[in-house]
């Protein structure tokens, strides 16, 4: 017999025909034995002989095979001595046909050759012991229990004559059968083939044993060939199963020791028989003779030695386990995790000693009571839910379970907690569930802290940009097309910083974000964007929205009450409904460009994205990208509106007007332009572009008179600057003008920022020589008392003073003209009346006293040259 080798065919030994054919003519020949056809021991000679011939020369010839072809030299030796076996037997049969004067012996001589050789090729058949210690100790077991059968066979037979007349042959068979019994019984794994070559070797010996009695009792007859019939199956039997090479591969290492304690009570059956025929012998026999006295002390001396071994295995076993406990509990002691053992009612077993240490409970404080009763109760119905499934067998054959869930510790604290659940109810051991629990507090702090630092703003704990995203998507997904998102923008706080330090506004933002938190209800989420800008995702509508953006506007704009320090600040706010935009990156946009161009019609201002908004402020970037430049590619010009007597209508000056010519979006007027120069800090440039080509082209008409004047309008940031009265200066010495042909305009609206800072430079420009007037009079705030003060020496009135029919009621109607022309006259000041539309309007502003007026009812604004015409054509009249 051999290991699980495939054999090729040219490998296989043929005579496996032959040898069937020669244990049928064994057989025929034995029973014509039995018949009395032949002698009997003729017959058994030649049967049993053929058959062992033939079957010791094919294991033989098995044997060879697998050394040359699988170079497994165990099996082969194991094949080879069940052979050698197999012609033992046929050699031992030919005895008593040969019939030498010691027969008996000389059969008995021949059963114990072949029992040497049937153990041996047992112990070496694959799996059957690893090395030889393992095969001499089941050698061993297998002559105690002979010995043990054997004592108990030779005791119960009351009279000695009754007792095997070849009574070493018995023993010695019973040796045999006894080790190759457990040989083959204790093999792992134990393969059929294995069984049947132990079976046919057992009966071959068992048969040999029979004969060597029948011969030591001289029986003659049938029963003599009739013996051979066992043995012939005996040896096909082992031819069978000793020459197979189909067997599977016994593993490197099996499950179960060759010396597990459970295969130990092996004896104790046949002891115990042994006992029992030794009592019934003193019963009923006249007492022990010698031999049995022997035979008891051998069988004794094989049970204490059996004993012994036993008991050193024991502690063997028993300091591996205590090594393998200390490892264990090193282990389970030093572990991070805590181990419970659980039964089918979910009831704790077993914890393990990390519990003190990891979560300071006690053994009388989990074991006995139920796993949910450690949990969170609102923990408790999921986490059971997820050990009921591994009960009922959902999860077999896969991955532990995981369960998430607080536990209670020893100081009745709740922990965050991962425990992994493993069925081992199949194991006969541990017949449990097993629990293996991990505190994981820290890393769940971290997740949060993790969480807190990806979507939280760090200083005023507002969602950041990208929970506002994630926000607002899940709302999308929950609510649909309904809510709206507001982007505000702070105005100011850049100043705040610069002036007062970054600490301040930090506060001012950390207030900020409280008053946000204060308004909205309980469902919005408020944000920090960015620097200055805020969001606020709302599920209302377009009216209460607006609503609480109008809200937003009032209490961001109240001033911020610091230690030592009063802020006050503007807002921008820009709303966009959630159903105007395909996602919500655009949501974000279109509030952006409403909170843009909010930003551009002034403070405090709340604006609705729309596609005009879209467009206007496209158009204003496209502007501020090309007005850096548009001086220097000649597309800046200006026109000339003259202002002329309401008398005589003599034009006495003009006012310069700027204009874009933009070469694609046509004519771009000054109400579109300063605004953007203002965003962009280049109004002074224009400025001293407007002054320098004005006063350009009054030097070169010829068609003016010496007192015909300029205005030209001038920013406040520009006229208040130290230097603007020099540059007016140069620029009148280069184009060779009077200083009183130029007045400088300045609006009423900017006369309120700082008064005393404007009556400073008009002052300066006064002594110069350069005349001042004060625009759009009647458009703010200024109080006519502040007309004393201001060094002004023209006034222009605002349309709406000389308006027709409801606009005369707007500011007081005629009779605050009335005044106004009245006080400035009495003062001194040179009255202009703008915005003359009608030959109406021109009436009215006559009757109230106003000497000049200008407005397109009067003459519309023209380029320099039109201008020039238009005084040479009023010259020639006048030399007519």
């Amino acid at each position: 017999m051999a290991v699980s080798s495939p054999t090729p065919a040219r490998s296989r030994i043929p005579g496996r025909a032959a040898l069937l054919a020669a244990v049928v003519v064994a057989v025929l020949i034995l029973f014509a034995g039995a018949t009395g056809l032949l002698p009997g021991a003729l017959a058994l000679a030649v049967g049993v002989g053929a058959a062992g011939l033939g079957a010791s020369a094919y294991l033989v010839r098995t044997a060879l095979d697998i050394h040359h072809t699988d170079r497994s030299f165990v099996a082969c030796r194991g094949a080879g001595f069940v052979g050698m076996g197999a012609l033992a037997t046929a050699l031992t049969v030919l005895v008593p046909w040969w019939a030498p004067s010691d027969t008996v012996g000389w059969v008995t001589a021949g059963l114990g050759l072949a029992t040497g050789c049937y153990v041996l090729g047992a112990s070496l058949l694959p799996g059957a012991a690893r090395n030889w210690p393992v095969r001499l100790r089941r050698a061993f077991d297998g002559v105690g229990l002979g010995v043990s059968l054997g004592f108990a066979a030779y005791l119960i037979p009351p009279d000695g004559q009754d007792r095997p007349a070849a009574l070493p042959a018995v023993l010695i068979a019973a040796g045999g059968v006894s080790i190759v019994t457990v040989v083959v019984l204790r093999a792992r794994p134990r393969p059929v083939p294995a069984v049947w070559c132990g079976s046919g070797a057992a009966l071959v010996l068992a048969s040999l044993a029979a004969l060597a009695e029948v011969v030591a009792l001289d029986v003659a007859g049938p029963a003599v060939p009739l013996l051979g019939l066992p043995m012939v199956a005996g040896l096909a039997a082992a031819v069978a199963g000793g020459s197979r090479r189909d067997l599977p591969v016994p593993p490197a290492r099996p499950r179960n020791p060759d010396q597990y304690l459970a295969s130990y009570p092996l004896l104790a059956i046949p002891a115990a028989i042994g006992v029992i025929a030794a009592v019934w012998h003193l019963v009923t026999g006249p007492g022990f003779d010698t031999e049995g006295i022997i035979f008891g002390l051998v069988m004794v001396s094989v049970l204490v030695m059996r004993e012994l071994l036993v008991v050193r295995d024991i502690r063997r076993y028993a300091g591996r386990l205590r090594v393998a406990e200390a490892h264990f509990r090193s282990l389970v002691a030093g572990a991070t995790d805590l181990t419970l053992v659980l039964d089918e009612q979910l009831v704790v077993g077993w914890q393990s000693p990390a519990a003190a240490r990891l979560f300071g409970l006690r053994d009388d404080e989990v074991v006995g009571r139920g796993f949910g009763e450690l949990i969170h109760p609102e923990d408790a119905a999921d986490a059971l839910a997820v050990i009921g499934s591994v009960l009922a067998g959902e999860h077999e054959g896969g991955p532990p379970v995981l369960v998430s869930a607080r536990m209670r510790d020893g100081a009745q604290l709740w922990r965050d907690t991962e425990s992994t659940i493993s069925d081992q109810r199949g194991v006969p051991e541990v017949a449990a569930l097993v629990v293996h629990v991990r505190d994981v507090g820290e890393r769940r702090h971290l997740e949060r802290t993790l969480h807190r630092l990806a979507y939280l703003d760090q200083l005023t704990g507002l969602a950041n940009r990208r929970a506002l995203m994630r926000d607002l998507l899940a709302l999308r997904r929950k609510a649909g097309q309904h809510g709206t998102l507001l982007v505000i923008d702070l105005h100011g706080l850049a100043e705040v910083n610069d002036s007062r330090g970054r600490e301040v506004g930090d506060a001012v933002l950390i207030e900020v974000a409280r008053r946000l938190r204060a308004l909205i209800g309980g469902e919005d989420v408020p944000a920090r964007l960015a620097g200055d800008e805020f969001a606020v995702l709302t599920t209302e509508s377009a009216v209460p929205a607006y609503a609480l953006a109008t809200r937003i506007v009032t209490a961001l704009g109240e001033a911020y009450q610091l230690p030592g320090a009063e802020v006050c600040l503007h807002t921008s706010v820009g709303l966009a409904e959630l159903s105007g935009a395909a996602d919500s990156d655009e949501v974000l946009r279109h509030a952006d460009l409403a909170r843009q161009r909010a930003c551009q019609l002034g403070p405090d201002r709340v604006e609705w994205y729309d596609p005009d908004v879209e467009i206007q402020l496209h158009r204003r970037m496209e502007l501020e990208h090309q007005l850096l430049g548009a001086a220097g590619r000649g597309e800046l010009d200006l026109v000339f509106q003259p202002v002329t007597g309401l008398r005589d209508g003599r034009p006495v000056g003009v006012e310069a007007l700027l204009r874009w010519r933009h070469p694609e979006l046509g004519t771009i007027l000054p109400d579109e332009i300063l605004p953007i120069a203002a965003a962009l800090g280049i109004t002074a440039e224009l400025d001293e572009w407007v002054l320098d080509e004005a006063c350009r082209h009054l030097s070169t008409w010829a068609g003016g008179d010496d007192d015909f004047w300029l205005s030209v309008n001038v920013g406040p940031r520009e006229l208040l600057t130290a230097r603007f009265p020099e540059r007016v200066a140069t620029t009148l010495r280069r184009y060779g003008l009077a200083p009183e042909r130029l007045v400088v305009e300045v609006a009423e609206t900017w006369i309120a920022e700082d008064v005393p800072a404007i009556v400073a430079a008009l002052s300066g420009l006064r002594k110069l020589g350069v005349r001042a007037a004060l625009d759009d009079f009647g458009a703010g705030q200024t109080s006519l008392s502040h007309l004393r003060r201001l060094p002004v020496d023209m006034l222009k009135l605002n349309a709406v003073l000389v308006g027709e029919g409801s606009e005369a009621t707007t500011g007081g109607g005629p009779a605050v003209l009335d005044v106004v022309v009245s006080l400035a006259r009495r003062i001194g000041l040179e009255i202009v009346a703008k915005g003359l539309e009608t030959p109406g309007q021109i009436e009215r502003a006559a009757a109230a006293g106003c000497r000049y007026g200008q407005g397109f009812a009067l003459e519309r604004p023209a380029p320099a040259e039109r201008i020039e015409a238009y005084l040479d054509s009023h010259r020639a009249e006048r030399g007519q």
